[in-house]
């Protein structure tokens, strides 16, 4: 399996990032961690290796992504305007220097975005926000709206609330998005959630998926049986829906 690694100084971030890269060919798949996991996970986890004759075949090409939410979303030390714009500044990072690399090396069009748990929460959210440089989500145990607690999980702004937190959270501007050209940019998305009967976000893809309907959006909302939120879960979605 091809396999590159990268860093460089973001200005976006003003900091190093790290990447990887796994496959030589086919469909960019970008990759997020789970919460504040590093850009190695997807392959410490062997969820590379559970795709690898996807990869080898040339079928897909994994962008594999470093995260920031120490610095943002989980940054307890920051006050939360600070924290959702730091998060901000990491989705910029993305698109402007990872999406862009991912093109230099690869002039395939296609373009998925994925992740598991909170990686599933940033893999939808920017094709939400940015669908036209997408073709495909694929998101795995996601939780949807950041702001809230639910069961164990606490919100993440500290019953903070503004109009940035509102535009990163899927669960609350999609039922009002109005904006036609997005809208249709969305229809024409394949998006492919995944969640456990008894996850605490479970309620979040429902309502998720209900609002998705309302807006005549297409997609797939896949039920597993338990929590279904473990690597040993992942790797058998991967099979199905990647």
């Amino acid at each position: 399996m091809h396999r590159e690694y990268h860093k460089w100084f973001s200005p976006n971030l003003n900091r190093d990032m790290e990447l990887l890269i796994l496959g030589h060919a086919g469909a960019r798949v970008l990759v997020f961690p789970t919460r504040r996991g590093r850009f190695y996970e997807y392959e410490s986890f062997g969820l590379a290796d559970t795709l690898a004759e996807k990869i080898e075949n040339g079928w897909l090409q994994l962008y594999c992504v470093d995260s920031v939410d120490h610095e943002s979303v989980y940054n307890r030390s920051a006050h939360p305007h600070d924290r959702i714009r730091r998060h901000n500044q990491y989705e910029q990072y993305i698109i402007n220097e990872v999406l862009p690399l991912s093109r230099l090396k690869n002039p395939q069009p296609f373009m998925i975005s994925h992740g598991c748990s909170l990686g599933a929460y940033h893999a939808l959210n920017i094709a939400f926000r940015h669908p036209y440089w997408f073709g495909k989500v694929v998101a795995f145990s996601g939780r949807y709206n950041l702001s809230e607690p639910v069961g164990e999980f606490r919100g993440l702004f500290d019953d903070y609330y503004d109009e940035e937190i509102y535009f990163h959270s899927p669960n609350h501007f999609l039922p009002n998005l109005d904006d036609i050209v997005l809208l249709e940019s969305l229809r024409r998305l394949q998006i492919v959630m995944t969640i456990g009967g008894e996850d605490p976000f479970l309620g979040s893809n429902i309502m998720l998926s209900s609002a998705l309907h309302d807006k005549q959006i297409p997609h797939e909302l896949y039920v597993w049986e338990g929590r279904a939120h473990q690597v040993s879960d992942w790797q058998k979605m991967v099979q199905l829906y990647l």
